[in-house]
């Protein structure tokens, strides 16, 4: 079978390795090239040194496109079988066209040095897990492009010298990113400047999740409608900077992974599996910190707009003034999310206007008004039909002891006369 290609994913994106005309045509025709999702590709990022080797020759030669994979086109490429490799995480398989562009199968035919050699495997897998964490980390710049002077002024307010500190990593981080584009490597000099940077960025997420954790805290303590428009005034100011804050810290963590990857792959290739998986576990866990805190932020919001809409009526300016502040809030928390990929829960709440709820609680009246009517008339009903009833049947009794009375004087009248 002619015009083999070679596909590795690593689950969050495919590798599609060939003929450069092949692999093109392969993407088009399963939908995998969407706009604003342009593949990457995999021989932009080696370098020199053991990145080279340990890609070999074979990217140089054709061509090794990358893409993310979203919900859809991960159940797409699920089709071709991928099938488990010795290098942890990765699935692989070699898929080939018979003559149709829509039909591409399966083939054993032509291994291929990828998927018969663990070492390049494992450094197509490291780059895949680099080139994934570098579409989040553009992801995140389009997110902070309107609020980034923002997120600075408040990391430069703190007066937590490890909060402050966060602009002083982002320009070490940014400097070493600059050097490996140039470089092709992350040299010890280079990696000796940053590894020191995790622990100022953890320190700033935490603070940043206990800051929404506090939003939080403070909505839930609310039960008035006023009290809680002004805590859901504080929480549309204050949490879209929290929410960036978080964004940053993360999308420097996964530049720090990035070079960490390179150099690892550059001075112990052996090591790097172990690596890749150590970084995506950790990964998985900021993750989910930072779900826990947004979501419940979330709920809270959308809690509070629905206890807001339910008092319209007695409070009609500060009731959507809590659901307008909440959809703020939310809105920002489905950004956010949107560009991490954790799965986001309950979407916006519509306003309850006064002059819907007043109408509402009419109908709700008028309904209830009409059963009372209903069951009064029914209720007369069945009691006149009593009466009625009763009323026949004791004037049926009265007559009957008249007639019977009235046949016997006539009797006895007779009898006299006889």
């Amino acid at each position: 079978m002619d015009n083999e290609i070679q596909l590795i994913s690593d689950g969050d994106g495919l590798a599609v390795i060939g003929n450069a005309a092949d692999v093109e045509r392969f993407l088009v025709s399963e939908g995998l090239s969407p706009k604003g999702r342009e593949p990457k590709r995999l021989k932009s990022v080696f370098g020199t040194g053991a990145a080279a080797a340990q890609a070999g020759s074979d990217i140089a030669a054709g061509s090794a496109l990358w893409v993310k994979l979203t919900k859809e086109s991960a159940q797409r490429v699920k089709k071709f079988g991928l099938m488990d490799s010795k290098t942890p995480g990765i699935s692989h398989v070699m898929v080939g066209k018979p003559g149709s562009i829509k039909n591409w199968l399966q083939t054993e035919k032509g291994a291929g040095s990828f998927l018969t050699n663990p070492a390049r495997l494992a450094g197509a897998a490291g780059i895949m897990a680099q080139l994934s964490m570098q579409q989040t980390m553009d992801e995140i710049t389009d997110y902070l492009a309107k609020i980034d002077e923002k997120v600075t002024d408040v990391l430069r307010a703190q007066e937590d010298k490890a909060l402050a500190g966060m602009v002083g990593v982002e320009l070490v981080i940014g400097e070493a990113m600059t050097i490996r584009e140039q470089v092709g490597r992350v040299s010890e000099i280079t990696w000796s400047k940053v590894q020191n940077t995790s622990e100022t960025i953890a320190t700033t997420q935490a603070y940043a999740l206990r800051r929404l954790d506090a939003l939080a805290e403070k909505m839930e303590r609310k039960t008035k409608v006023g009290d809680l428009a002004t805590a859901a005034k504080e929480a549309e100011s204050k949490a879209p900077e929290w929410l960036a804050v978080l964004a940053r810290c993360f999308q420097l963590q996964d530049a720090v992974a990035v070079l960490e990857l390179d150099r690892v792959l550059d001075a112990a290739p052996e090591e790097l599996d172990r690596h890749r998986i150590g970084i995506r576990i950790a990964r998985q866990n900021r993750l989910e910190l930072i779900s826990r805190s947004t979501e419940r932020l979330l709920d809270r919001m959308n809690a509070a707009a629905g206890e807001a809409n339910a008092k319209v009526l007695l409070h009609p300016t500060k009731s959507p003034a809590v659901v307008q502040s909440s959809n703020h809030v939310v809105t920002g928390i489905h950004g956010l999310h949107g560009r991490l990929g954790i799965e986001s829960g309950s979407r916006s709440s519509e306003t309850r206007r006064w002059a819907v709820a007043a109408t509402e609680v009419r109908d709700r009246a008028l309904e209830t008004g009409a059963k009372g009517v209903g069951a009064a008339k029914s209720l007369g009903n069945e009691t006149l039909d009593r009466a009625r009833t009763t009323t026949g049947r004791l004037s049926s009794g009265i007559a009957e002891r008249v007639r019977r009375r009235g046949g016997g004087g006539d009797g006895e009248e007779r009898d006299a006369k006889g």
